[in-house]
């Protein structure tokens, strides 16, 4: 954003309150890392602007710096002298405490100027607003005001007007009613109703899902009945699934009463792609604590930019590819080891990142998405091994198990790949060759349910019918499909998908997975139902189906637009495994 068009937040302090109040602390730096950490070389800023007048000090010009573009701030002195001083001062809290002479450098001896490093402005992996400032020591101390990137999606802050697209959410105080409104654009605002002249209203607004609002308490604060409008989210500082609530105070009271935490509802796949992203740490890149799950949750991030043409996220695409294409030990992203190229011993794990590279590509027409994928599906096919079972594809390294999710991750791929490289025949040959030995292997069994894999002596185990390898098997014969033309791909799809829909596998209307009824499902079942609705839907005729799921899960959410792994039943415990595939149902219905 030009400078030109910035409205800043600041707390202003008079020139004469500079010192340090007696209430706030300055306390030890914490680094912080968002897209980048804390010391970065200001060289390396790729935007600079200057949000607040120079400072002057005996006639030294004190600066603070800014790039939106990095969410990093930093500081100058010039005309000084031998061993002056500027630093930064960071608060998350509003000002009470600050971490204090961040990046401190002093002018070298034959200079007249220096800088500080680059430090963060926001601490998203820990959901954290904070306000910067510059200090100088220059024959005296002083510091510039407080400061921190204003809040500006659809529009900025304190917006006036606004049309209510989900008010549903009130609380009651002495008879006033106190309600939280969200317009289409996600903004927010509070009235109170029933009021008497000298009631208040007001807004709060959190970036850590409620627990604390430091910097956000107040917001809009009135007595005429209704707040100005205010964001919930940053997308600058990359604070996604910000909530907000509102409050109201009787005036004949000394105690006020606050709306239930929420986040707007108004757009079904831009509110759970909100909830979504507020679980992913743009640091390391990723939803700590599961390698394959994050590789589909980014993947149904991507189908959220395609179908939606909303680019607030595309910048995770490429950051997860750069960060996490490198080696990790044992515990730093798998129990595993990932040795390079999302590769690992888990030959399924390795394949799901191969397609979500795939639909990095579609999205982007970026070929080192693509050259990616091939890298990783050559590897997936050194495990295609016809001494066993006359063929199909090792779920591990040690080559323990055929088992149907990795065949079926091997076909989409293979044949995705066909259908991305002009002039391939080998890709085709491959996922054909898999697709004629899955059909002979007897992983679908006579209901036409898959299976989860086969025994020592290549039958059918009778294991669990999991969702994702119902739904994998459909997509792999419908990419097959876009590949040869021929049409028995399709109707094999669509069997598949009928028989999964007239099993166990679908409870009163809505898709369940085996464990969902006693909440049971591990951290890997929780996100299978996502993956068969994208893959169902590719298959066609299955569209009514799609829209009662989304009808279902919407209808289960908390007031923060969390869904939990029951699509039927508002009681299971959400996480970002289970939004992720609510996402993606959200993303199939009409």
């Amino acid at each position: 954003m030009a400078a030109i068009h910035r409205t800043f937040a600041v707390l202003l302090l008079a020139a004469a309150d500079l010192a340090v109040a007696p209430t706030a602390t300055a306390q030890a730096a914490t680094a912080v890392c968002a897209q980048y950490c804390d010391t970065r070389d200001p060289s390396q800023a790729r935007q600079e602007t200057f949000p607040l007048p120079t400072l002057l000090i005996n006639n030294r010009r004190i600066v603070l710096h800014l790039s939106d573009l990095d969410g990093l701030a930093w500081g100058s002195i010039d005309a000084g002298t031998q061993d002056e001083s500027v630093w930064l001062d960071r608060t998350f809290d509003g000002g009470a405490t600050w971490d204090g002479l961040l990046g401190k450098a002093a002018i070298p001896a034959g200079w007249t100027g220096t800088r500080t490093l680059m430090y963060n402005l926001a601490d998203p992996s820990h959901h954290r607003r904070g306000m910067i400032r510059v200090c100088a020591d220059a024959h005296g101390v002083a510091c510039t005001a407080w400061v921190h990137s204003p809040l500006c999606t659809a529009t900025c802050d304190n917006a006036t007007g606004g049309a209510d697209a989900d008010p549903v959410r009130s609380v009651t105080l002495s008879g006033r009613t106190i309600a939280l409104h969200f317009d289409a654009a996600g903004l927010a605002w509070g009235t109170i109703t029933n009021n008497r002249t000298g009631d208040e209203v007001w807004l709060d607004r959190s970036f850590d899902a409620g627990a604390s609002w430091p910097g956000g308490s107040s917001l809009g604060r009135t007595t005429s009945g209704r707040t100005n409008r205010f964001n919930s989210t940053e997308p600058t500082s990359l604070l996604y699934g910000g909530s907000v609530r509102a409050c109201g105070r009787a005036v004949e009271g000394q105690n006020g009463a606050c709306t239930a935490w929420a986040r707007p509802g108004s757009s079904r796949a831009r509110a759970a792609a909100d909830a979504l992203m507020y679980s992913y740490d743009p640091f390391p890149a990723w939803y700590p604590s599961s390698w394959w799950n994050s590789a589909v949750a980014l993947s149904t991030v991507i189908q959220y930019i395609r179908r939606t043409g909303d680019q607030t996220y595309a910048w995770a695409v490429r950051r997860t590819f750069d960060v996490n294409r490198l080696a990790f030990p044992a515990g730093g992203r798998s129990s595993d080891p990932i040795e390079g190229h999302f590769i690992s011993r888990s030959i399924d794990d390795t394949a799901w990142w191969g397609l979500t590279w795939l639909d990095a590509y579609d999205l982007t027409h970026d070929a080192v998405y693509l050259q990616e994928a091939v890298t990783i599906a050559n590897y997936v096919a050194g495990f295609w091994d016809t001494s066993t079972c006359g063929g199909g594809v090792w779920w591990d390294r040690e080559r323990t198990y055929k088992n149907a999710v990795t065949i079926g991750l091997y076909l989409r791929l293979t044949a995705a790949l066909h259908n991305r490289i002009a002039g391939d025949t080998a890709w085709l040959g491959k996922a054909v060759t898999g697709w004629n030995w899955l059909q002979n292997s007897g992983l679908i069994n006579g209901a036409g349910l898959v299976n989860d894999g086969l025994t020592g002596d290549c039958r059918n185990n009778g294991q669990t019918v999991w969702t994702y390898n119902q739904g994998l098997a459909i997509g792999a014969a419908m990419e097959l499909y876009r590949a040869t033309g021929t049409a028995s791909y399709v109707d094999t799809a669509r069997r598949l998908g009928s028989s999964a829909l007239s099993s166990t596998l679908v409870q009163n209307g809505v898709l369940t997975e085996s464990c969902d009824p006693s909440q049971s499902c591990d951290d890997n079942q929780k996100q299978f139902k996502g993956v068969f609705m994208r893959y169902l839907a590719e298959a066609g005729q299955f569209q009514t189906f799609a829209n009662t799921q989304a009808t279902s899960l919407w209808s289960t959410r908390d007031p923060m637009n969390r869904i939990g792994s029951r699509w039927a039943s508002p009681t299971s415990p959400p996480d970002w495994r289970t939004q992720a595939a609510a996402l993606q149902a959200l993303l199939v219905a009409s």
